[in-house]
């Protein structure tokens, strides 16, 4: 059975060039950055040179450029930190409700410790509007977060417009840019974001490792306190092996992500055609243009969710719902939620996230096996039958 992994938005391999970097930092090089031995200078060289990489991938400053364990934390670490370091100014945040749920819940934690949130609304495609921002800020606003594009539908925020007006009005911006970096340009000089969010393993480097960009003057509270180690603001033994990974791939990526955006979007154009001309009733959603070139989510309507991504896993066919970071209790996702897909396609969605693996015989074995596993879903479901028989 072939084996096909649409799931990159999840996660991905890593790179075999970014392995062989990370090597020697598993085998002979194990010293401790912060000690003054030779052990410890060699890593410490390592730590330094991932930085360079990283912060010359986003065009930022080395000493703007922190590491972290992931991008949960770097968004946690930028809401928390920025919202508590200007509580004397105001306590009033804004935020999109599309978020990543490491967004969601930091600003959702801060409004149970007092602080007041405006909630934007998005349209049918999932982007913000600029003015509606633009009339939420007050003389109290000290954070507006929005991602730069949407982990589950692709959508891409006006981050750019949004970050322009939180200068006017010397109002700190943030954006989470963990499932664009690799597929869209993420340039923090061009965006004027004051803070940025990456994850190592969203871009072929190991997990355990992401990275928080802090343009220089932005105040933030530090996150992890017991050390002095970068720079004082996030306490903690550096992941130097994990560090050495992610600046590989930034460095790889700074030369090739536009050839390998270009080619895993005609892989999906491609599978989001045979679908919509294969099988009724399914709804794309996503902005139709403004959207990451390798993903594609749909609804599928009279079929349940779990059923389907289990079905077509047994096929060897792996994908996703979506984020599971973003589903409520009730198992919505947020993200649906405020798009308002109607109820019939809430419950079955299905996630293609193409990566560098893939190729044109992924798409033609997977179109054959989703219209197979919707029509059998579809011939046991009692409400497909009846909508077929009115």
């Amino acid at each position: 059975m072939r084996r096909v992994y649409l799931d990159n938005n999840s996660t991905t391999s890593i790179d075999p060039r970014v392995a062989e970097a990370m090597m020697p930092y598993v085998k002979d090089l194990y010293g401790n950055p912060s000690n003054l031995h030779s052990f410890g200078r060699e890593c410490a060289e390592g730590l330094a040179q991932a930085r360079e990489q990283v912060a010359g991938f986003l065009n930022a400053d080395v000493e703007e450029l922190f590491f972290t364990g992931s991008g949960t934390e770097s968004d946690n670490w930028a809401v928390k930190g920025t919202a508590y370091a200007h509580k004397d100014k105001g306590n009033h945040i804004i935020c999109s409700p599309v978020e990543h749920g490491a967004v969601l819940e930091s600003v959702r934690y801060l409004e149970t410790q007092g602080f007041k949130v405006t909630w934007l609304k998005v349209d049918e495609y999932g982007r913000v509007d600029p003015e509606e921002l633009r009339m939420a800020i007050t003389d109290k606003t000290v954070l507006v977060t929005v991602m730069l594009a949407n982990n589950e539908i692709g959508t891409i925020e006006p981050v750019e417009e949004i970050a322009a007006i939180c200068r006017e009005r010397g109002v700190c911006s943030h954006t989470d840019a963990v499932a664009a970096a690799g597929k869209l340009e993420v340039d923090v000089q061009s965006l004027g974001v004051d803070l940025l969010t990456i994850s190592g393993h969203k871009l072929h480097a190991p997990k355990g490792i992401g990275a928080l960009y802090v343009r220089q003057g932005t105040v933030i509270h530090p996150f992890v306190h017991g050390g002095h180690q970068e720079r004082g603001l996030r306490a903690g033994t550096e992941n130097v092996i994990g560090a050495v990974g992610l600046g590989r791939a930034c460095e790889l990526l700074k030369s090739e992500w536009r050839e390998d955006a270009a080619r895993v979007k005609k892989l999906r154009d491609r599978l989001e055609k045979g679908i919509l001309d294969r099988i009724p009733e399914v709804r794309l959603n996503g902005h139709p243009e403004l959207r990451a070139p390798n993903v594609s989510h749909f609804s599928v309507g009279y079929v349940e969710g779990e059923a389907l991504l289990l079905n077509l896993d047994l096929e060897g066919v792996a994908v996703a719902s979506g984020s599971a970071c973003s589903a409520g209790e009730d198992g919505v996702s947020a993200t649906l939620e405020a798009i308002r897909v109607p109820p019939l396609f809430r419950n079955s969605p299905v996630r293609f996230s193409f990566g560098t693996g893939n190729a044109d015989e992924d798409v033609d074995y997977t179109l054959g096996v989703f219209e197979k596993v919707v029509a059998r879903l579809r011939d046991i479901s009692p409400i497909w039958k009846t909508r077929k028989n009115n």
